[in-house]
């Protein structure tokens, strides 16, 4: 499988094990710094994404970190020698260690419905940032029915960025594969316009 990766140069799930106590709850910056020190092609690599973490619940400041947790990236296929070489390795995300586990690589499936925690967008308002994803999604001759989730934020140099989730659902399968691919709006590296498969529209008020 991770021959025919590198050969097509398609986009796939790297998935680290994650060994560490806690992270600020507001972390994605100091994360996409302490990646793109180790891989500066994430930066450029069309289609990298740093998928967001799931921390434990709660109104602290600092988060717990789930045995569970994995750190996701969606990156290049052929990427696989550089990943592999990140074993063993610990990153510092704000002050607080990540040691990252060996890594493992699966391919992108294609769902009807797909979900993003948050997608980042100019408009501050549902109606604005809705006006701008139905372009983006035109521009890709993505169908099926959208509903937009609630607004939130990401501290971006030190000022918070707002961002909506979002939900797509009755996609066909190239589709939906074009949409996990590509993504929407900006940021990336951030967490932002990351679309995963998800089993139920629920999900977008999260």
């Amino acid at each position: 499988m991770t021959a025919v990766f590198a050969h097509q140069g398609m986009l796939v799930e790297a998935v680290f094990p994650l060994e560490g106590k806690a992270l600020p709850r507001e972390h994605a910056q100091a994360l996409q710094h302490a990646l793109t020190e180790r891989l500066p092609w994430l930066s450029s690599d069309a289609g990298a994404g740093i998928h967001p973490l799931k921390l434990v619940s709660g109104p602290e400041r600092l988060a717990l970190l789930s045995g569970r947790t994995r750190l996701i990236l969606r990156v290049n296929g052929n990427r696989l020698e550089a990943l592999q070489a990140l074993a063993g390795v610990e990153l510092n995300v704000a002050g607080h260690a990540l040691r990252l586990g060996a890594v493992h690589l699966r391919v992108l499936q294609s769902h009807a419905t797909l979900y993003a925690y948050r997608v980042a967008a100019m408009g501050v308002d549902e109606p604005a940032f809705m006006q701008i994803m139905e372009a983006e999604l035109a521009a890709l001759a993505i169908a099926g029915e959208r509903v937009c989730g609630k607004r939130q934020s990401v501290l971006v140099d030190g000022f918070e960025m707002a961002t909506f989730s979002m939900m797509l659902h009755g996609l066909v399968p190239e589709q939906s594969l074009r949409l996990q691919e590509r993504g929407l709006g900006p940021h990336r590296l951030l967490g932002c316009g990351i679309f995963v498969p998800h089993k139920s529209a629920a999900a977008v008020g999260g």
